[in-house]
């Protein structure tokens, strides 16, 4: 049986393309000041002036062409699977609460160590997009389609190491975004029930 497109999460890749062509075409999305100008998170506007905005719109920014290769990949390969099995509003609501509530936290943290860093990306949300799927494919017995909950892992540990591994990377939101991708998934995911087998007799 063929699998459903999955037309939301293409829709959000397709935005976080056409935005970062734009900040390239307008200036450069490795300028930190254009970025902040263009909806990117900084503490300050958000806390002082209240632009609240800034949560959702990071959310859609990235600093640099390798920066939206890795978030788009990901999303790519992982996002249909977690689509169809939440459905499509589910997995609008789940991408976009992964995302802001990633970097949430990550504000929250920043405001502790009274950091003052410029922060932009959909990593949050993906990471939350793998959590998702770890609990999904938890609970139907370690796979769903094509994954497996081995494959998960190593991805989620690849990707964790490789974060703290590097410099100038929002390990916070990578971290937040995984953790609430797994809560997320425990409210919004029902196993599907398996049809019941009756004889039909005519």
């Amino acid at each position: 049986m063929s699998k459903k497109w999955s037309w939301v999460n293409g829709t959000l890749i397709g935005l976080n393309i056409v935005y970062f062509l734009y900040l390239e075409i307008a200036g450069s999305s490795e300028d930190t000041l254009f970025m902040v100008r263009h909806g990117a998170m900084y503490a300050p506007l958000v806390l002082k002036e209240k632009e609240y905005y800034r949560l959702l719109t990071a959310v859609f920014m990235h600093f640099g062409i390798q920066h939206i290769i890795n978030n788009m990949l990901v999303l790519f390969i992982l996002g249909d699977n977690l689509e169809r099995a939440l459905g499509k509003v589910k997995y609008l609501f789940f991408y976009l609460l992964c995302g802001v509530g990633a970097n949430l936290v990550s504000l929250y943290v920043e405001m502790k160590k009274s950091m003052q860093v410029v922060g932009a990306g959909a990593s949050g949300a993906v990471f939350g997009v793998v959590g998702g799927l770890l609990y999904v494919v938890a609970v139907n017995k370690g796979h769903l389609e094509d994954l497996s909950i081995r494959q998960l892992a190593v991805m989620i540990l690849f990707s964790l190491y490789s974060g703290f591994a590097r410099t100038g990377v929002n390990n916070v939101a990578h971290v937040a975004g995984l953790v609430i991708g797994i809560l997320l998934a425990i409210l919004f995911y029902r196993i599907p029930e398996e049809p019941s087998r009756q004889d039909n007799w005519e």
